[in-house]
Parts: C-alpha cells; sequence; structure tokens
C-alpha cells in the first residue's frame, strides 16, 4: 500500500506586500512538522513541491525538522489558484456594523470564491475554476502513476488545491466536488496534513487537515 500525505504550506505574509514568503511562525510550523513525522517514522521516497516560494520554504523547513536529504521535485500543478486576482474582479463587501476586518475579508474570500467556481464568469480569470482543477486532477495522477506499490509522498503545496483532491475523493459529481471544495478550503490549516492510501480497495482519503504536531501558539489559517 502506497501513501501520499499532502501538506498545507506553513504560514505566509498575510497582509504583506509580498505574500509568498513564509512568517516567522510558518517557518517554525514547518520545522516542527518535519520532526513529527520523523518521529512517526515517515521516510518519504519522492518529496513533491509546487513551484511557488511558500512552498519550497515550508519544503526546506519539513527536511530540516526531519532529517530528510530527499531533493525536492518541483510540479507546477500542486500550485494554488491566484486569490489575488479572484479577488480583485469581485468587489469587496460592504463592512457590517460590529464586524472586524477579519472577518470582512473571509467573507469578501468566500464569496469571491463561490463566484469563481460557478462557471459563469470564466472571461473574468486568468485561470477559470475547471481549469485550476483539471491541473490539480493530472498533478495527483502523475504522482500516483510514478509512485512504487509502497511508496509514500510528501506533497508541499496549497490549501485550495488540497481541498480540491480530498472533495475530489469523497464526491462522485462535479456540483457536489465544488460545494465540499468551498467548505474544506476556508478551514485548511497550516502545514495540516491529509493522508491519502492506494491499495487493493483504489485511492481513499483517511486523514483531512491533521494538525496534532501544532502547539495551540502554532495553529494558524492564514
Amino acid at each position: 500500500m502506497s501513501s501520499i500525505l499532502l501538506v498545507r504550506h506553513g504560514q505566509a505574509s498575510f497582509g504583506a506586500a509580498d505574500y509568498d514568503v513564509l512568517s516567522p511562525t510558518g517557518h517554525e510550523q514547518s520545522r516542527v512538522l518535519g520532526a513529527a513525522l520523523a518521529a512517526r517514522g515517515v521516510t518519504p521516497d519522492v518529496v513533491v513541491v509546487g513551484e511557488m516560494r511558500r512552498h519550497a520554504e515550508t519544503a526546506a523547513g519539513v527536511l530540516e525538522g526531519a532529517g530528510w536529504t530527499a531533493a525536492p521535485v518541483v510540479d507546477a500543478g500542486w500550485n494554488e489558484f491566484d486569490h489575488e486576482q479572484v479577488l480583485g474582479v469581485h468587489d469587496s463587501p460592504t463592512a457590517r456594523e460590529g464586524e472586524s476586518e477579519k472577518a470582512a475579508f473571509q467573507r469578501w474570500f468566500e464569496e469571491a470564491t463561490r463566484r469563481w467556481t460557478s462557471g459563469e464568469h470564466e472571461e473574468a480569470y486568468d485561470e477559470s475554476f475547471a481549469a485550476f482543477t483539471g491541473r490539480v486532477d493530472a498533478s495527483m495522477s502523475r504522482l500516483t502513476r510514478s509512485l512504487p506499490s509502497r511508496g509514500t509522498a510528501v506533497v508541499l503545496t496549497s490549501g485550495g488545491a488540497i481541498a480540491w483532491t480530498v472533495a475530489s475523493l469523497l464526491a462522485d459529481e462535479l456540483p457536489a466536488r465544488t460545494d465540499l471544495w468551498l467548505r474544506l478550503n476556508p478551514v485548511s490549516i497550516n502545514t495540516g496534513t491529509s493522508t491519502i492510501v492506494r491499495g487493493g480497495r483504489g485511492t481513499t482519503l483517511v486523514a483531512f487537515n491533521a494538525h496534532d504536531h501544532l502547539s495551540p501558539d502554532l495553529l494558524t489559517y492564514r
């Protein structure tokens, strides 16, 4: 039986000029995860990363914490969707009385992604939701085909890609998958780990968003 561990990147620099850089907390989360995986006896046959800087920096921290020497394999198919464009083409919501800035942003993000996933405005985006999910599916297929029957892969990616892969394993029809993606994506935890196994029963999700390696002060969503 083979195993695939999908890991969301460590905390990035939300609100900074360059989001695609890990915060000090993100670096620590990555090292802590690596140490936890090594303590569990995880030894990957392959480490795969998206091509974003936050993916590479998370991989570096995990490798350091685990003491692994594997050279990461870059697969751009695991990149996150362009959340800045998805937000940028959708008007920010009117602030509600008593609503925090964080809550207002989350509402904006969810409304914007719902518009994107509807497929009704594809001309407004450089990458449609269908194109995004198609490339994630293709990357997952490449990985599963190349992984030895008893191999282990660790994939450093983003919440959107993980949520889609998980949704695809839990729902058969596209509308149900999309609805599930909309519910899973916002709750992805930084360095949360989802585990998929492949064996005689096919490909199965056995854990989503596991984060027991994180102490309360390291638990973040953005």
